[in-house]
């Protein structure tokens, strides 16, 4: 897999992960492009990491993944420590979303990328219902998730707003932010 700046990155062999297509990838930082220098960047459900890889390639400050799959840690740790320069962060949290997103509490983030598994539909609701709790996204930040509208739709959450959709064939991103 490539990434911005024609970066390889290592991938996670078999089908545990579905990383996010070329197309639905160059679509989001063409969305935010302008605002990801010195940026905090949030990773839910990361994969291979890839979404995190783009956004240190693309000047964010500050990266963090929450992924379950063990060798998909290890695969994002080596894929990031390869990109990222001495004046980046980044941080891989292995866990259940459900349970590590609460280890984020205090910290705040002005983009959060989350993507489950598609037939974890269970997991939309209370992880965005987690965001807002936690206030995890700036007042000035934003919330993309993708899915696909067959197995999950885009529902308002208390505290955030959808302000935005875009579809890509089978894959749609929603965007959230805080309501204000």
């Amino acid at each position: 897999m490539r990434i911005y700046g024609n970066r390889q990155l290592k991938t996670v062999p078999g089908q545990r992960t579905r990383p996010t297509s070329a197309r639905v990838r160059e679509a989001l930082f063409n969305i935010w492009r302008d605002r990801l220098t010195d940026s905090r960047w949030l990773d839910l459900c990361a994969g291979n990491g890839s979404m995190g890889a783009e956004a240190l390639c693309r000047g964010a400050s500050k990266v963090v993944a929450i992924e379950q799959y063990g060798k998909a840690c290890n695969v994002i740790e080596q894929n990031w420590q390869q990109l990222a320069s001495p004046e980046q962060s980044y941080k891989v949290i292995k866990g259940d979303i459900l349970v590590k997103i609460n280890s984020l509490e205090g910290q705040q983030f002005d983009w959060i990328y989350f993507d489950p598994p598609y037939d974890h539909s269970y997991l939309y609701l209370p992880v965005l219902k987690a965001i807002a709790t936690l206030e995890l996204v700036t007042l000035e930040g934003a919330i993309a998730v993708e899915h696909n509208p067959k197995f999950w739709q885009a529902k308002e959450v208390s505290g955030l707003e959808i302000y935005r959709t875009k579809s890509y064939g089978n894959t749609t991103l929603s965007f959230y932010a805080v309501k204000q």
